[in-house]
């Protein structure tokens, strides 16, 4: 136990991790402050936040860590002793940062999922929303397989197609964070895990966008009914901010909400039901090794979340300040993670993964409306 907790206290208390940690909480702070704003609600808090971090991790690489390539080059030509010494420090500052951004976003992930559960009021989704919960399954489930089959005919690698069919069927970006703690990986994987969450969260942030932006521009020329144009846009739309946003463009901000939450709530049994299939179907286990299913315990948490912000009153009353935390640490997490994006990696896959979002975007549009028309 002692070794245990002495090994946590040389990663956690570092001068790296506090760096990390707070260029991370400021780039959440960023996020939430300009998320308020038209243009960037529809991207929303989390997306912003991770697009800081891709932006500032050259400066940090350039002002922070160093140019250790450069450093070793100049040792290694015994220019000095001390480009030695600057060459290890870089390397052991790119070390640092990279341990710290890991250890940020898988924990905080975690935390912000947890807290983010007490936006899901039960009553209301079993009460009101309770015709959208079937609906919310249907849909989830046909647009994760259909996506994932999509990306999968198109040459995308099964995390990352799993992921982004995660992402566009259920709620973006957080459950693309989400469901990456159902997907166990070999050590030597974690950055391909890592590169593979950023675009997914980047491919379904885009799409979401535009997507959100078709349906403002079009819903009110096909006839339908406020109501009908709010379940659309709830079922359909990636991101609770962009289901919201056009929501309230209908008239109907309250009926796409619910019907949001409604997938949002269908979560908790795709990162079971993926962390289950991902272990049979591509777990890397050794056959004579008993295999352990990466079962999303935070998950639980989600669901005890949801139960105390819907049941004990006190909590009720502090929901709105208790999701905006969770917005926080979810930020911060997307900051952290957007320090580590290998931008070759996510060109390489970029166009094919695209593709077969917006393929299944375009599915999953016409579903929903199809179901709005003949059931609301």
């Amino acid at each position: 136990m002692r070794e245990f907790q002495k090994k946590w206290a040389q990663r956690v208390f570092t001068v790296d991790m506090l760096f990390v940690a707070v260029v991370a909480l400021v780039a959440s702070l960023i996020g939430a402050w300009l998320k308020q704003y038209p243009v960037f609600s529809l991207f929303g808090a989390l997306i912003i936040a991770l697009l800081i971090g891709m932006l500032v991790q050259f400066p940090i690489r350039r002002w922070y860590v160093g140019t250790a390539d450069d450093a070793a080059a100049n040792a290694k030509s015994g220019a000095s002793a001390g480009a030695a010494v600057a060459a290890r420090t870089s390397q052991q500052r790119r070390a640092g940062v990279k341990d710290a951004a890991g250890l940020i976003s898988n924990k905080l992930l975690r935390l912000g999922i947890i807290l983010l559960g007490f936006k899901l009021n039960l009553t209301v989704l079993f009460t009101q929303g309770i015709k959208c919960l079937p609906i919310a399954a249907l849909v989830v489930t046909f647009t994760i397989v259909v996506t994932y089959a999509i990306a999968r005919r198109l040459g995308v690698d099964p995390m990352l197609a799993i992921l982004v069919a995660g992402g566009t069927g259920i709620c973006g970006a957080a459950a693309v964070m989400g469901l990456s703690g159902s997907i166990r990986v070999p050590e030597e994987r974690e950055t391909e895990k890592a590169d593979d969450v950023t675009m997914a969260v980047a491919t379904v942030a885009i799409m979401g966008t535009v997507f959100a932006l078709a349906e403002i521009a079009l819903g009110p020329l096909t006839g339908m009914s406020h109501t009908q144009l709010g379940i659309t846009a709830g079922a359909s739309l990636h991101e609770i901010a962009h289901a919201v946003a056009a929501g309230a463009a209908f008239g109907a901000v309250d009926i796409a909400a619910i019907m949001k939450l409604s997938r949002v709530l269908m979560l908790v049994f795709a990162a079971v039901i993926i962390a289950i299939w991902w272990d049979k179907r591509h777990s890397q286990v050794a056959g004579d090794v008993r295999r352990v299913v990466a079962f999303p315990w935070f998950m639980l948490g989600f669901i005890a979340a949801s139960v105390i912000g819907t049941f004990v009153p006190f909590v009720a009353a502090i929901t709105a300040q208790l999701v905006n935390i969770a917005y926080i640490v979810l930020g911060m997490a997307m900051a952290a993670l957007g320090l580590t994006v290998n931008f070759k990696a996510i060109v390489a896959q970029g166009r094919r993964v695209f593709l077969a979002s917006f393929l299944a975007s375009i599915l999953l549009m016409f579903l929903a409306a199809g179901i709005a028309i003949l059931f609301f």
